[in-house]
This record gives C-alpha cells, sequence and structure tokens, in this order.
C-alpha cells in the first residue's frame, strides 16, 4: 500500500511542481487541482514542467473562494480522480501549493503502512475549539453564508445581521454532529470511499454548501461517520498567529522545521530557496520512525506572536505601542523614583549614586526642563533636556530614556512641583520601584524665607498634588513597587529609611554601609513652629505626619550598628 498526495495549488506553481515532482518521483501518485481563475499559460507551464511523470495526473478546475464550497469540491474532484486512478492508494494526504515535504516521502509511506485504518484529521466539536477567530463558532453551521467573506463582506455581514434578528437556525442533516479541525488531512482510502458513496451524500452537501469554511469542517465532520480509528491531528505542520492567519516560514526557520520531525510544513514562503533545496534533496536522511512533535516549535512561534503583537518591553515601533491593559512592564529594566528625599538630606543623590551604583539623576520632570546626571544638555541617545519635547511624551521621554540607558540602573527625583503627567505610567509600570517620603515638598517651603501667604497657598497646591499621586498609588492598578514614609517618620528612623532604600537597588551593600557614609538631615530649627503657624492659618499639612512643635521630641535616636544588620 502506498501513499497518494491531493494538491490544491492557485500561485506559485512552478514550487507546486517541484513538490510534486519529488513526490511522484518517490512512488507517491499526485493529483493537482489548479484553480481555475489561474491563468492557462501558467497551468500549461506547470504541466510541461510534469511531462513524463506517470503518477502525476490533473483534475478539473473549479474557481476557489476562501471560506466557500468551491475548496471542498476542488477536494472532492481530486479525490475521486486519485482512486479511480491510483487503485494501490491506501491513504490520500491533502496538501496545498505552499506545502513542503520534511522527510523523506518513504518515512511517511513506513508511518502509514503501520497505521493501515487511521485517519490524521483534526476534528473536534465546537466547544472544544480554542483558536476560532472571528466569532463564528456555532453560527457557521445554524446560519446560511451564501455570499464570499472576502469579496462581498458588506453583503456577508448584513445577511449575518438579519438572520441574528430573525432568529434563523439551520439544523444539520440527521445524524450529523458538526465538527471543526484543520483543513490538512491524511485519510484512508475506505474513509473517502465511504464519504464518496454515501447515500445522503447530495443532502449533506446541499447542507454544508451554506456552511461557512466548510473545508474546515466537511471531511471533520464525516470523518465521525465513516471512519474506524480517528487520531485527531494533522500531519501538517501548520501554525496561526492569534489572528487567524498562518504562520509562514522563511529559510531562517530550516532548523526548527528539522526539529519537528513533521512529514509536511505549511506555509512556506515562495522564495525560500534554502528549505526548498534542503528538503526537496533526494539524499536527505531518513528520521527512521521519528514521531512528529510539532509541540516543539510551538514555544518558540508563541514568543514570535508575542514579540510581533506586544514588541520588547521598553521599545516602541511605529506599528506597535504598549497597551496598559498588558501585563508587562512599558520599559525595559528596572528604574527607581525617589521622593522628597532630596529635601530632607543633604548631597543625597551624590550619596545614593556612590552606594548604589547606579546613574542618578535630579528631577527628570521639572518644569523648565530635565535635570540629567551630570547637569548635561543631553542624555546617552540624544535625549534632549528641552521640556517642551519631554512633555510631548512624557511616557516615551522615560521609555527612551531607560532604554538608552540599559545596563546601569537609572534612578530620578520627583516631586509634586514637577510634571505629573508621568503618575500613571510610572504606577502601572512593572519596572518602577517608587519610594515616597511624604511632605517632604514643606521644607524647601519653610527654607526659601518668602511670603508667608505665598508660601500657605503654594502648600495646599503641593499637598493636593501629591495627595493625588499618593491616591495613584494605592490604586488595584499599579504594578510598581512602593515603599511610602511621611516626612516625620524619616526624619525619626532616617538611617532605617536610607538602608531601606538601598536594600531596594543593591541588597548586598546595606550590610556594608559605614555609619559615617550616611548622608545628614539638613537643619530643621523651628520647622515645627512652621507647621503650626500653616495650621494657625487654615492650612493642615497632614501629609507631614507628626511632627511636633518642639522639635527636641523629633530626635533620632543615636547610630547603632543593630540598624546595619540585616
Amino acid at each position: 500500500m502506498s501513499v497518494g498526495f491531493v494538491m490544491i495549488v492557485h500561485t506559485a506553481l512552478d514550487r507546486a511542481a517541484a513538490v510534486a515532482r519529488h513526490w511522484a518521483e518517490a512512488g507517491c501518485p499526485v493529483v493537482i487541482h489548479v484553480d481555475s481563475r489561474v491563468p492557462e499559460a501558467e497551468v500549461m507551464a506547470m504541466q510541461q514542467a510534469l511531462a513524463g511523470l506517470a503518477d502525476v495526473r490533473f483534475c478539473a478546475r473549479h474557481p476557489c473562494e476562501w471560506g466557500t464550497w468551491s475548496i471542498v469540491r476542488a477536494t472532492l474532484a481530486a479525490v475521486e480522480l486519485a482512486l479511480a486512478e491510483f487503485p494501490a492508494i491506501g491513504h490520500v494526504y491533502l496538501a496545498s501549493g505552499a506545502c513542503l515535504p520534511l522527510r523523506p516521502a518513504a518515512d511517511l509511506t513506513a508511518y502509514l503502512a503501520a497505521r493501515p485504518e487511521t485517519d490524521f484529521i483534526e476534528s473536534v466539536t465546537t466547544d472544544e475549539v480554542p483558536w476560532t477567530v472571528g466569532g463564528l463558532s456555532r453560527e457557521r453551521f445554524s446560519l446560511s453564508f451564501p455570499f464570499a467573506w472576502k469579496r462581498q463582506r458588506r453583503l456577508f455581514d448584513q445577511l449575518v445581521t438579519l438572520q441574528r434578528r430573525l432568529g434563523i437556525r439551520r439544523c444539520p442533516p440527521a445524524g450529523l454532529e458538526p465538527h471543526l479541525g484543520s483543513q490538512w488531512w491524511c485519510l484512508t482510502r475506505r474513509t473517502l470511499s465511504a464519504i464518496l458513496t454515501d447515500p445522503d451524500r447530495r443532502r449533506i452537501e446541499r447542507y454544508f454548501r451554506r456552511v461557512w469554511i466548510p473545508d474546515e469542517s466537511y471531511f471533520q465532520t464525516l470523518v465521525r461517520r465513516h471512519g474506524r480509528r480517528v487520531e485527531s491531528r494533522s500531519l501538517t505542520l501548520t501554525r496561526f498567529n492569534r489572528q487567524g492567519r498562518p504562520f509562514v516560514f522563511y529559510d531562517d526557520h530550516l532548523q526548527l522545521l528539522r526539529r519537528s520531525d513533521c512529514f509536511v510544513a505549511r506555509k512556506i514562503w515562495p522564495g525560500a530557496d534554502w528549505l526548498y533545496d534542503t528538503f526537496l534533496d533526494p539524499g536527505l536522511p531518513s528520521r527512521g520512525a521519528a514521531e512528529p512533535d510539532p509541540a516543539r516549535l510551538d514555544r518558540l512561534l508563541t514568543a514570535a506572536d508575542d514579540r510581533r503583537v506586544r514588541g520588547r518591553p521598553g521599545l516602541v515601533m511605529q506599528s506597535r505601542l504598549p497597551s496598559p491593559d498588558w501585563a508587562h512592564a512599558t520599559t525595559c529594566a528596572p528604574f527607581s523614583v525617589l521622593q522628597g528625599f532630596d529635601a530632607l538630606f543633604e548631597d543625597f543623590a551624590p550619596w545614593f549614586e556612590r552606594h548604589v551604583g547606579a546613574r542618578v539623576h535630579g528631577h527628570l520632570f521639572a518644569p523648565d526642563r530635565a535635570e540629567f546626571a551630570g547637569g548635561g544638555a543631553s542624555f546617552s541617545g540624544g535625549i534632549s533636556d528641552a521640556a517642551a519635547l519631554r512633555d510631548y511624551d512624557p511616557g516615551g521621554f522615560l521609555r527612551n530614556l531607560i532604554w538608552a540607558g540599559r545596563g546601569e540602573r537609572q534612578c530620578f527625583m520627583f516631586g509634586p512641583a514637577d510634571r505629573q503627567e508621568i503618575s500613571w505610567p510610572l504606577a502601572i509600570d512593572r519596572n518602577a520601584h517608587i519610594a515616597v517620603a511624604t511632605g517632604a515638598w514643606a521644607v524647601p517651603l519653610f527654607r526659601s524665607g518668602q511670603d508667608f501667604a505665598v508660601l500657605r497657598k503654594r502648600a495646599a497646591e503641593l499637598q493636593r498634588i501629591e495627595a493625588a499621586f499618593l491616591d495613584i498609588l494605592r490604586a488595584p492598578q499599579v504594578r510598581a513597587r512602593v515603599r511610602i514614609w511621611s516626612m516625620a517618620d524619616a526624619v525619626r528612623t532616617p538611617m532605617e529609611v536610607l538602608l531601606g532604600l538601598v536594600e531596594d537597588i543593591a541588597p548586598e551593600a546595606r550590610s556594608r554601609l559605614p555609619l559615617a557614609a550616611a548622608p545628614r538631615l539638613v537643619p530643621l530649627p523651628g520647622f515645627g513652629a512652621f507647621l503650626q503657624r500653616l495650621k494657625n492659618e487654615g492650612m493642615l499639612p497632614h501629609l507631614v505626619g507628626d511632627f511636633p512643635v518642639d522639635e527636641s521630641r523629633l530626635r533620632p535616636p543615636p547610630l547603632r550598628r543593630p540598624y546595619l544588620v540585616m
């Protein structure tokens, strides 16, 4: 017994002819159906290329249109000719002009000879199909589809809507339970003969003529009626992306296709010379009894599809922008946002940079300009400090800065006086580590010496802005790592707060941090009285924390070694 091939061809006829010759020369009969819309000159060229091969036939041509009965009609015509012309065929393998054998035909012949009564076809009920794309699953069997989806899309959609409104439902013929699956199958002669000679064939075909995409359901349904032993899988390697489009294999997929051990792959790019030359080589080594294992490719193909749709975190391409609904980060690497600490500690930025080994910027979102580390007018990658450029797309500015500085931890200062459009992008980025000392904005106001009426108004504004930022950081959508202290707590236990900041970036540096290296708190004599005056004037600085009028009660405990122990 041998296997025969039925090829449904409509493009790249030269490649299809090369594949047909490969199978025919290996002793496998081939029947070819060419779409009647293909120019006659191209068909004649294909026939001439296969002239002299006794096991190649061309069947009657029909026009084929995606999603319609015409593809099933063409397949049935080719199958009928194959069974009539080649009585030694035990299995019929359906392939397209874009298919390519990955193993010698002898491997497939031996594999099927060991399973003479097995039909290989993906066949599952509509409730069990997770990959249906387009919104029509059960309805493809209960509604009528006389119009072509690609060519008559408006009529198609209007008729579907009308049938839904009128409650029209078609029932399949008695005894049939509709099944779905891949178009590409390998069925036994017995099963195909039973399908062709079914006494209810005309009634069944009338029903399937109005089913949507019947090439994925006609044989898949009837094999359950006539097959003796069905293995619900295809011997053809074919994969689809999340839009329902097939993956196209190119020359650089050669090693992946080899490792799959599949007999045939689809869909192959017509220009993949290396693939065609390699797999159509008569000297291609046998894989023996190796079982086809397309799952080996699933992980890589899924990752490739995810990369195509989502791209790389932190890198935006023209055709794709990050979605806030995706769980992965919008930046490419972890970074830190520090709010209030530069106001509480003297020379905080250089100290932090020195002890954690990070690049510490100033206020990147200050109103007038981006304060890059070192005070430069641009950062790596030519990122400008111009506020207008930054504010055009604050999220994109930060994403580019983290990408340009990848390999080195980026940190920057933030506060209520800065531009706040970046607040939500920071909060939903799982790469962001945000540390806040609430109420620290009051320290620069206290030390500014401005008119108190102006200070009170400004303090109320900054507190309102910071409170809104804290509400964002406490929202359920937040994915950033957030740590919050009140200013009063930071003043009471400064070393504990500083060690927490260091540990967040460089845990190993915490135990090595010398006591003398800690930055000093800014002098705050009279700060408690300043806060009390704000209260007396009607402004309650509640974000500062419990800060007494007598600062001696807030004096931090003496630094002891236990603070440095994990």
